[in-house]
């Protein structure tokens, strides 16, 4: 059996320190939550790997790096309430809930939901609550929402999830721009987005935020 505690720490040395993020709270994070917990069992061996990690349903566990970084640009405080969508098995909703005050994490896929409840219970994780739905809609009643981090790639932001973001809250995604992608980080102010970039990342687009078609004559 793999030393998970070692594979941990190996992550955090070789994919995240060198990637210029140093905040002590998202270090802290990353080596204390098991991540080989919130993936199916056939892929805890290549829970740690540098790369997206394909969980099927075409999503991804973002890779240590992007995910990282993320982290480090939304400089989340202890009190902020957060919006995780597309927690997938549940991993970003344990790392999140150890920097801020609490998470709701939205997932779509039913199954997904229930493993990721079961999986943070089962861990200690107290302060994040899983939502079924879907991932575009957000969840309205449980914020407005001081940071939103979204699992995955968009084309097109929701306004529903804007209109969750608290004024003056940071929101980060990854916009996939035919085939690249950029991470950036928002901040709403009166109202709109303000988007800046922040690094190069990738992942497979969510549903419910691709570009909408548009058909010409």
């Amino acid at each position: 059996m793999p030393d998970y505690s070692a594979l941990r720490t190996m992550m955090v040395d070789t994919q995240v320190r060198p990637s210029d993020v140093t905040k002590f709270p998202v270090i802290e994070a990353l080596l204390h939550v098991p991540r080989e917990a919130y993936v199916p069992k056939d892929l805890r061996a290549a829970a740690y790997i540098g790369e997206n990690l394909d969980l099927g349903h075409g999503r991804v566990l973002l890779e240590p790096r992007t995910f990282a970084k993320m982290l480090d640009i939304l400089d989340i405080k202890p009190s902020d309430l957060i919006l995780d969508v597309g927690c997938g098995y549940g991993y970003s909703a344990a790392v999140l809930a150890r920097l801020g005050d609490a998470v709701v994490a939205v997932e779509e896929n039913s199954e997904m939901a229930s493993i990721a409840q079961v999986t943070l219970s089962e861990n200690g994780v107290d302060n994040a609550a899983v939502v079924e739905g879907p991932l575009a809609e957000g969840s309205a009643k449980h914020g407005p929402y001081d940071v939103i981090i979204l699992e995955g790639a968009v084309e097109e932001m929701p306004a529903a999830l804007v209109d969750q973001l608290k004024e003056g809250g940071r929101m980060a995604a990854i916009f996939m721009e035919d085939a690249l992608g950029v991470v950036r980080l928002g901040y709403k102010i009166d109202g709109v987005m303000n988007w800046r970039f922040a690094f190069n990342g990738s992942a497979p687009v969510l549903p419910g935020f691709e570009r909408a078609e548009v058909f010409a004559l």
